[in-house]
């Protein structure tokens, strides 16, 4: 019975004006589409800068000031490219909730997610404190960096599965 009502709501969501203007409009989907992977530009970035901070290179460059760049336009990155995915998924909803590409991809984001509160509620501590990174800092950024390729690798493989 859940499936059933899952599965209207995909319908329904596709049926909707949002659904069907973004399939039929010649500009508004490759738009979103162009934004979407923009969004997804800037989370990566933002990520594997600071990851491979964490990882060891660039020492040179003080974790705080690497934060205070990498950290909020991986943020608004991440922004964009949901906002916009949930736009996408508007198109073909019943079709991608069904896709595994799509479903790990998902399942990826979430482990990101969670891999960065870890991270924040973690190793850096409740003082907010910007400190030199220790081994599970080191092994958090190297899930991430696997974990986000992992998300672009997937995302890119939804057209195809």
């Amino acid at each position: 019975m859940q499936a059933s009502v899952l599965h209207d709501w995909l319908l329904a969501l596709e049926n909707s004006g949002l659904g069907q203007t973004m399939r039929q409009s010649l500009v508004l989907y490759p738009v979103v589409e162009v934004l979407h992977i923009l969004g997804f530009i800037l989370l990566f970035a933002g990520i594997a800068l600071f990851d491979l901070r964490l990882l060891g290179l660039a020492r040179g460059l003080p974790l705080a000031q690497l934060a205070r760049i990498c950290l909020p336009m991986a943020g608004g990155g991440l922004l964009l490219a949901i906002s916009m995915g949930l736009l996408l998924f508007s198109t073909e909803a019943s079709h991608l909730a069904a896709n595994p590409a799509f479903q790990i991809k998902l399942l990826l984001i979430l482990l990101g997610l969670l891999n960065v509160a870890a991270f924040h509620w973690g190793w850096r501590g409740s003082q907010g404190q910007w400190r030199e990174p220790t081994l599970p800092a080191r092994a958090g950024a190297a899930a991430s960096l696997a974990i986000w390729t992992g998300v672009v690798i997937f995302g890119r493989l939804i057209a195809y599965v």
